[in-house]
C-alpha cells in the first residue's frame, strides 16, 4: 500500500514543511507557556513582571495562531490532494503562499520578541515591541511589523485556499456530475467561512491599527476595532477546530477498524459551521458598554445554535468508532470499547481530545449565556475553557495525528510508539489538572490576563494557593508531554526505518454522499446565506458603534470637519486623510 509521499512526492514536501513550521511554533509557544504559568502561580520567576506580557503575547500568537494554522494548511493540502487524487495545479503558487505565511510569521515574531529587550530599538518610528496579546485590538498598540506580519500571514492563507479551489475546479472539469469528495468538501466550506471571517480582521488592521501604529492617524475607536476583531475572533476558533473535525471524521473510523457512519451528516455539520460560526462574535463582548443589550441577546441566541453541529459530530464519530470496534470483535452495550486500539497513540490521543472538547462545550455554554457570563468573563474561567478547546481538542488532535502524518510524509516507520502513547496520556492528565483549577479559580473571581492576580489587603474566598499549585503542576506535566512529543518526532526523522508504513487510503463511509441531496454540495448557495446572516448580525451593531464613537473614536473627531458626518462621509474623509498624511511622510 502506497503512502502519500509515494504518490505525491513534490506536494508531500510542502505538507511536511508546513507541519515542521507548526512544530517550531509549538516549541516556542510551549516554552512561553511554562514561563508564564510558573510566574503567574508565583512558583518561580524566570521573567520580570514587564516581560510577562511579552511572554503571554508570544504564547498566544505562537500556540493559537501560528501552530494551529500552520498545521491546518498542511492537513488541508493533504486532504484535497489525496481525496481528489491529483496534484496541485502549480507548485510555484503553492510555495508562494507558503512563503507569504513564513515571512508574516517572522515579522510578527520580530515585533513580539523585541519586547524582551530592556531598551527596544526604534524601527519605523516606534519601539520594536508587541505586548498586545493574541487578541490584538485597541487600545493596546503594537509595532507595525506585528500588523504587517499578520496581514502577510492571512494573505498566505487566502492564497492557500485559492490553491485548493483551483485543484477542485480542475477536478470538477474532469469529473462532471460527481459529488465533491468529503475531505475536499470539508476544506472548501471551511475556507469560505475563513474568507468571510477574515474580512473583519483585515479591515481592523489595514484601515485602523496599521495606520495608527505608523502615525498616519492619531486615534482609533477601541470598541470598533474590538468588534471587528471578534467578528474574526470567534470563527477563527472553528478554523482551528474544523481540521480536527476532519481528522476525527476520516482517521478515527479507519484507526478503529471501521468506516465513517454517515457522509451526509458530516457534510451537514460543515455547512452549519459555515453558516453559524461568524454571526456570533458579539458574545465575546457582553461586558462592552458600547454595544446595545439587544444585539448581545441576538448573538447569544445565535451561539446556542452552534450546539447542533457539535452534537451531530459526537453522534457520528462515536457511531463510526463503535462500528469499527464491532468489526474487531467487540460485543455488548459497552463491551465493544475494549476492542478499540487503545495502544495506538494516534487513536487514543484523538479520543482524549474529543472528551476534553465535550467538557469545553459545557464550559462554553456558560460563556455563551449573558447573565452567567457576567460572573466569569474577565476571570481565569475563560482561559480554562480555551485550554479545553484549542489547547486540547485541537492541539492534542494535531499532535496525535502527527504520529500518523510523519510516516506518511517521510516513508519512515514511527519510532517510540510507547513513548508517544505516554505523551498523549500526559497531555490529557496535565490539562485535567490545569483546566480544572482554572475554572475553579475563575469562579472565585481571580482575574485573567494579569501578571500578578493578588492584591494587598484582599483575600479570595477559596484556597487559591492550592489551585495555583494545580495549575503549575498541570503546566509542568504539559511541558514534559511536549518534550516527549519532540523526542518521538526527532527519533522518527533521524532513525526511522524506511518502508512498512500503512497506506494512506481512507475507507468508504457506510452511508455515502449519494444518500444526501445534491443541494448540500452547492457551495455558492451556502456562501450566499452565510454572507446574508453576517450582514443581518453585524450591520446595525457596527453602525451604532460608529455613530456613537466615530470611525476613529471621539478624539479622532478633531481630524474631521465640525458636525456629525455619516458613515460614507467618514469613509471618504478617512481616505483623504490617509493620502494626505502619507504624502507628508514621503515628501517631508
Amino acid at each position: 500500500m502506497s503512502t502519500f509521499v509515494d504518490d505525491f512526492p513534490a506536494e508531500a514536501k510542502v505538507v511536511r514543511s508546513s507541519m515542521y513550521n507548526a512544530f517550531v511554533a509549538l516549541a516556542i509557544g510551549a516554552l512561553m507557556g511554562i514561563l508564564q504559568t510558573l510566574y503567574r502561580t508565583d512558583v518561580f520567576h524566570f521573567i520580570s513582571a514587564e516581560q510577562y506580557y511579552t511572554v503571554l503575547t508570544a504564547h498566544g500568537v505562537f500556540m493559537v495562531i501560528s501552530f494551529t494554522i500552520w498545521f491546518l494548511v498542511g492537513v488541508f493540502a493533504w486532504a484535497v490532494i489525496s481525496s481528489l487524487d491529483r496534484g496541485v495545479e502549480d507548485l510555484r503558487f503553492t510555495w508562494a503562499w507558503f512563503g507569504f505565511m513564513t515571512v508574516g510569521t517572522l515579522l510578527a515574531a520580530i515585533a513580539i520578541f523585541g519586547g524582551f529587550m530592556s531598551d527596544p530599538p526604534e524601527v519605523l518610528g516606534s519601539e520594536l515591541s508587541a505586548d498586545v496579546l493574541f487578541t490584538f485590538y485597541a487600545p493596546l498598540e503594537a509595532h507595525p511589523f506585528f500588523y504587517i506580519g499578520l496581514v502577510l500571514f492571512v494573505v498566505g492563507t487566502w492564497l492557500a485556499g485559492a490553491d485548493w479551489f483551483r485543484s477542485y475546479l480542475a477536478w470538477r472539469s474532469e469529473n462532471p456530475g460527481e459529488r465533491i469528495p468529503l475531505p475536499t468538501f470539508m476544506v472548501l466550506t471551511t475556507m469560505i467561512m475563513w474568507y468571510i471571517a477574515t474580512l473583519g480582521v483585515a479591515t481592523s488592521i489595514l484601515v485602523f491599527l496599521l495606520p495608527w501604529s505608523l502615525g498616519l492617524v492619531d486615534t482609533v475607536n477601541p470598541t470598533l476595532t474590538r468588534t471587528l476583531f471578534w467578528f474574526f475572533g470567534h470563527p477563527v476558533v472553528y478554523f482551528w477546530l474544523m481540521p480536527a473535525y476532519l481528522l476525527w471524521y476520516t482517521l478515527l473510523p479507519k484507526l478503529a477498524g471501521g468506516r465513517l457512519f454517515s457522509d451526509p451528516l458530516a457534510r451537514v455539520v460543515f455547512v452549519l459551521f459555515l453558516l453559524l460560526s461568524t454571526p456570533v462574535g458579539i458574545h465575546h463582548q457582553y461586558l462592552d458598554p458600547g454595544i446595545a443589550e439587544g444585539f448581545k441577546f441576538i448573538a447569544m441566541t445565535n451561539t446556542m445554535f452552534l450546539l447542533l453541529p457539535s452534537l451531530l459530530t459526537a453522534f457520528t464519530v462515536v457511531a463510526s468508532i463503535e462500528h469499527g470496534a464491532r468489526q474487531r470483535g467487540g460485543e455488548g452495550r459497552l463491551g465493544w470499547l475494549k476492542a478499540l486500539p487503545w495502544k495506538d497513540p494516534v487513536f487514543t490521543g484523538m479520543i482524549f481530545a474529543g472528551l476534553m472538547f465535550a467538557a469545553g462545550g459545557f464550559s462554553g455554554m456558560v460563556n455563551a449565556g449573558m447573565n452567567i457570563n457576567y460572573l466569569v468573563h474577565n476571570t481565569l474561567w475563560v482561559p480554562g475553557h480555551f485550554h479545553l478547546t484549542v489547547g486540547t481538542a485541537v492541539a492534542l488532535t494535531f499532535m496525535a495525528a502527527s504520529y500518523w502524518f510523519i510516516p506518511q510524509l517521510t516513508g519512515k516507520q514511527l519510532v517510540g510508539r510507547s513513548i508517544a502513547l505516554v505523551q498523549v496520556v500526559l497531555w490529557f492528565v496535565g490539562m485535567v489538572f490545569m483546566t480544572n483549577a482554572m475554572h475553579r479559580t475563575g469562579m472565585l473571581g481571580v482575574p485573567r490576563r494579569t501578571a500578578e492576580p493578588w492584591y494587598d489587603g484582599f483575600e479570595y474566598a477559596g484556597n487559591v494557593a492550592e489551585h495555583n499549585f494545580q495549575i503549575a503542576l498541570g503546566g509542568t506535566i504539559l511541558t514534559l508531554s511536549i518534550l516527549l512529543f519532540f523526542v518521538v518526532i526527532l527519533l522518527t526523522l533521524l532513525r526511522g526505518s524506511k518502508g512498512g508504513v500503512e497506506g494512506s487510503s481512507i475507507p468508504e463511509p457506510l452511508s455515502g454522499p449519494d444518500h444526501s441531496p445534491a443541494v448540500i454540495d452547492n457551495l455558492k448557495l451556502w456562501a450566499g446565506i452565510a454572507i446574508v446572516l453576517v450582514i443581518m448580525a453585524y450591520t446595525l451593531p457596527l453602525a451604532s458603534i460608529v455613530e456613537r464613537g466615530g470611525l476613529f473614536g471621539p478624539d479622532g473627531m478633531r481630524s474631521f470637519p465640525s458636525g456629525n458626518p455619516g458613515f460614507l462621509e467618514y469613509t471618504s474623509l478617512f481616505v483623504q486623510m490617509v493620502i494626505q498624511n502619507a504624502t507628508e511622510v514621503i515628501f517631508r
